[in-house]
């Protein structure tokens, strides 16, 4: 999680050696902090401890024949926020990367500036839902699945998504924090069930406001 105050430290997955260039230097002059530039997310983590990197730019098509969404998961289960930075011309890819958790996509045509200004947003905990994210969402139909929560669920989910930890939730619901956990272990295991992955609390917030649950000002808390 990336501390205000201190240099957002990103690292890129790219088998283009001008990309990857490029992108150090742009990082360079914003005051980021570049960890690792790599050609394969294997040799990232190789590279760089878990828990280091705030923000990983990936590319969805890898020369290793790598897998998108495999990609994506490994980077999150390394502590990083996910970024997708591609010509994005296969959409079924980037509906993985989406699905699997990447907070954002922003195509290659885009500036670097627009680029580096979403890392930004990434970095803070935001998910920048763009016009690209959003179009991928729209035209799929896996992100509209109805993950049929309860009630109770859903209250859950609506205070522990906009911030609040589960002790919390717990005070406010007059729960346990252990049945607070335990809805919030079910909401996870539907929204998954349904292709709709929520491992993070971000992931939780995306599924939250795609349903109704939250509204879109969320997104600032």
């Amino acid at each position: 999680m990336h501390i205000l105050g201190n240099p957002i430290r990103t690292a890129i997955v790219d088998d283009h050696d001008a990309i990857r260039f490029g992108f150090r230097g742009a990082c360079e002059q914003r005051g980021f902090e570049v960890l690792a530039a790599t050609e394969t997310v294997s040799q990232l983590i190789e590279q760089v401890p878990a828990g280091q990197i705030d923000v990983a730019v990936l590319d969805l098509s890898l020369a290793d024949g790598s897998q998108v969404d495999e990609n994506v998961r490994k980077l999150l289960k390394h502590g990083a926020q996910v970024l997708v930075f591609s010509i994005a011309d296969k959409k079924f890819q980037v509906q993985a990367a989406l699905k699997a958790g990447a907070a954002a996509l922003v195509r290659k045509s885009q500036s670097m500036d627009e680029l580096l200004n979403a890392i930004t947003l990434v970095a803070d905990g935001l998910v920048v839902n763009n016009t690209e994210t959003t179009a991928v969402i729209d035209a799929d139909s896996d992100f509209k699945r109805d993950a049929n929560l309860t009630v109770r669920e859903r209250e859950v989910l609506s205070l522990y998504a906009s911030g609040f930890a589960l002790k919390q939730v717990a005070h406010a619901l007059k729960i346990s924090p252990s049945t607070a956990k335990e809805h919030i272990d079910r909401v996870r295991h539907k929204y998954s069930g349904i292709g709709r992955p929520a491992s993070t609390k971000t992931e939780l917030l995306m599924r939250a406001i795609e349903d109704g649950i939250l509204d879109d000002s969320a997104r600032e808390l």
